[in-house]
């Protein structure tokens, strides 16, 4: 569960709330790159996770994450929502490749 100025974001079933970790805007050389030019996030820390959904046997599968993690996501899984004046990503577990430690 994360707050938002005025409202919380609590994912649902398997979907995870990840904060993209943000991208470096200066190259080695010193030049500054604009927003366009910048590569997109594929990796992020994980600030809310849903409860896990339920398998046919009516029993929850329960998350693999956990918040706090730093974790590899696919580049163009999940749906961007705005949390305060950032983007952040929320996609379903099975969007996410790795948590990197």
């Amino acid at each position: 569960m994360t707050k938002t100025s005025g409202s919380t974001i609590k994912p649902l079933f398997d979907f995870v709330l990840i904060k993209p970790v943000v991208a470096e805007t200066k190259t080695a050389s010193g030049i500054y790159l604009p927003d366009t030019a910048q590569k997109k996030s594929e990796m992020g820390e994980v600030m809310a996770v849903g409860p896990g959904v339920g398998n046919d046997d009516g029993r929850v599968n329960t998350m693999i994450l956990k918040v706090g993690q730093k974790v590899l996501y696919k580049k163009w899984g999940g749906n961007e929502v705005k949390v305060g004046y950032e983007e952040w990503m929320l996609m379903e577990q099975k969007d996410i490749m790795a948590i990197v430690e």
